[in-house]
């Protein structure tokens, strides 16, 4: 039986593998930046839809889906840096301990479409 760790998170619950990514910038020879990403970590989570909507941006629609992405506790995880699933990219928005137990992690992100 899996040991419970909060509410809607059980051991068992985190079972996509991510890629945790911040952001690197570099300069593009030119006098500007280049942004990038490298790799922080790779951990288990748990990620569930929350909401999606559609709105028009420079005359297409464009799609825009958010998630809760449940983990395991772990320091230095900020809004900015982003979340991998393979080909899928979340931006993390908002990062919350709920409970102030440092047992779980809980991340509001949203999805980017490439």
């Amino acid at each position: 039986m899996a040991e419970q760790r909060g509410e809607g998170a059980t051991i068992g619950a985190l079972r996509r593998r991510l890629v945790l990514e911040a952001a690197v910038t570099a300069p593009d020879g030119l006098g500007g930046t280049t942004q990038t990403y490298d790799t922080v970590a790779a951990l288990w989570a748990q990620v569930e839809f929350l909401s999606g909507r559609e709105h028009w941006r420079r005359g297409r629609p464009e799609q825009a889906a958010t998630h809760r992405v449940t983990m395991r506790w772990r320091p230095h995880v900020d809004a900015g840096q982003r979340l991998r699933d393979g080909e899928r990219i979340f931006d993390i928005r908002a990062v919350a301990d709920p409970d102030g137990s440092r047992r779980r992690l809980v991340c509001l992100v949203q999805e980017i479409t490439p």
